[in-house]
């Protein structure tokens, strides 16, 4: 991508970590101060797009448990990223082809590329939302939501290396309680959050400086309250469900914690004759 970006309301002056995300994972849809901030991470963290290529294939493997495994039709993706290969729907629909996808994101590029570039699969559906994911309900209450989801059936909620750009862990926590009380049970929660529980002091305080905070395995641990863990529960996103091939990298070189969790369906009352 050129720097000389049509003005769709994108501020192209600051870094985001959207486009900083995807210069690290080799896409083009990025600038000049988002290259000289993902560089100036690397040099200090050289490990950083390994982190960022974990974080990615979490994801997938994610979605191909709830696709596959859980019987999920539905997600909202919150914080959703620019394209890249195998976004959330694309993994969905490869094995449900009828499954339906809301991806949401307050950065005008990726709201810009995503229309352009994530079409579904004709029995599925995807839709768009501009909006932030510390205004939950603006998120629930969206039009394109309500035309694309069934909100009385389970949805998988994807809060995919998101959560660690809301610096106030109170209200981090509520946003994910707003999101949860308004799903269905049977519903899923996936979370990958940076954490500094697997980095030397020195790399931790300096990483902690930037635009994202690291929060520890309890703190991580606070966003299933009240959900049921999928095995193998919090563990480095390297660690979760690799494939019987892959060889993951150390969690210090992807310091990343990722979980499942699924929000219980209450027991039904025994019928006596």
């Amino acid at each position: 991508m050129t720097d000389n970006a049509p003005d769709y309301g994108i501020d192209t002056t600051r870094p985001h970590p959207a486009r900083r995300y995807n210069y690290w994972l080799g896409g083009k849809d990025n600038f000049a101060p988002d290259r000289e901030s993902a560089d100036e991470i690397e040099r200090k963290y050289p490990p950083v797009r390994t982190a960022a290529l974990g974080n990615r294939l979490f994801l997938q493997r994610a979605v191909q448990y709830l696709a596959l495994e859980a019987g999920i039709r539905q997600f909202i993706d919150i914080g959703t990223g620019l394209p890249t290969a195998d976004n959330t729907h694309e993994v969905a629909q490869r094995i449900a082809p009828d499954s339906r996808i809301v991806y949401v994101d307050n950065d005008p590029l990726v709201l810009t590329h995503a229309r352009a570039l994530l079409t579904s699969d004709p029995q599925g559906r995807t839709a768009y939302i501009d909006a932030d994911l510390n205004n939950p309900q603006q998120i629930l209450d969206h039009q394109a939501l309500r035309d694309t989801l069934d909100m009385t059936q389970p949805v998988a909620v994807m809060l995919v290396a998101v959560l660690h750009f809301i610096p106030d862990g109170e209200q981090a926590y509520a946003v994910v309680q707003e999101l949860l009380s308004q799903v269905a049970p049977g519903s899923y929660l996936v979370v990958s959050h940076a954490t500094g529980d697997f980095l030397d002091e020195a790399t931790r305080l300096w990483l902690s400086t930037h635009d994202f905070v690291f929060r520890d395995r309890g703190e991580f641990s606070e966003f299933f309250t009240g959900l049921d863990l999928v095995t193998p529960g919090i563990v480095p996103i390297t660690a979760w469900r690799p494939g019987a091939d892959d060889k993951p990298p150390p969690p210090d070189q992807a310091p990343v914690y990722g979980a499942i969790g699924r929000k219980p369906v209450p027991a039904t009352r025994e019928h006596h004759s």
